[in-house]
């Protein structure tokens, strides 16, 4: 698809926008938030009018684990229902906007640290669309997604994100969609509709990756097995976790850091996100 000299990216030659696009990392939680009025789901329907316009959106997904990394390069994107146990209106949605081709080909340029893969087959998990039908409901907006190849560190995965930062200057949206403390073996289903109940090694591994990130100490943040006992049943595999430092690789110095959706359900699962720039 990427042919190094001699493809002209159409997109890489727009002017800069003025301005860098913010980035976020967002606790997308249960699928049932993409339909459920919440106060999430509220937050997540707020937030897009608050920000710049995109031309078109990246977003790296918890649920789309590889070996190897890819980039979803067609034009057309499937809904994908990639779950199990759920109301049947939760399968009836669709999220029917475009791929964006050019930008898949631009992420395979700038990226340099690993060879990134077309793929023609993947489309949006829920990871996904579950937020941005409620950001972006028209579906108008071009969306492409990136993997996480699953068989790398957190080293690797912070480094990749940085390598992304020029399309904040091109009008580029880039999310991380996980969830920081994300236990789902332990959660208390007799708890789930309890306000912002929490275990207590919840809190202190959400409260300890909170401060690094207000502090800007984003290394330390990297290998989260050094993190102590309480991350350690927070982030017992690191699959929604990874997202996050996809995002820690795009911040700047000069970007203001906002959290909100700060809560935790059921326990062991934190809704905790962030905006690394500004509104508008």
């Amino acid at each position: 698809m990427y042919q190094d000299k001699e493809v002209i990216n159409q997109l890489m030659r727009l002017p800069d926008i003025g301005g860098r696009m913010p980035v976020l990392f967002i606790g997308h939680g249960s699928p049932m938030n993409a339909i459920e009025e919440n106060e999430f789901s509220v937050t997540w329907k707020q937030l897009s009018s608050k920000l710049p316009i995109p031309r078109a959106i990246l977003v790296i997904s918890a649920h789309w684990l590889t070996k190897g990394t890819y980039v979803t390069a067609s034009q057309k994107l499937q809904t994908i229902h990639d779950f199990g146990g759920f109301p049947q209106a939760l399968f009836d949605i669709e999220y029917p906007t475009d791929g964006s081709p050019l930008l898949a080909e631009q992420v395979q340029h700038i990226v340099r640290s690993t060879s990134v893969q077309e793929d023609m087959d993947w489309g949006l998990d829920h990871g996904s669309w579950s937020v941005l039908r409620r950001m972006y409901p028209l579906a108008n907006i071009p969306v492409v997604q990136l993997s996480i190849d699953y068989y790398k560190g957190g080293e690797f995965h912070y480094k990749l994100g940085s390598e992304l930062s020029a399309l904040r200057n091109k009008g580029v949206l880039i999310i991380g969609s996980g969830n920081i403390v994300h236990n789902l073996r332990m959660i208390d289903w007799k708890n789930m509709d309890t306000d912002n109940y929490a275990f207590d090694w919840s809190i202190e591994s959400n409260e300890l990756i909170k401060k690094s990130i207000l502090d800007r100490n984003f290394k330390v943040l990297v290998d989260h097995r050094g993190l102590g006992h309480a991350t350690k049943l927070a982030i017992p595999t690191p699959d929604h976790y990874y997202p996050l430092l996809y995002t820690l690789g795009l911040v700047d110095q000069k970007d203001e850091i906002e959290i909100f959706n700060d809560k935790y359900v059921g326990g062991s699962l934190s809704m905790t996100s962030y905006l690394f720039g500004r509104y508008l």
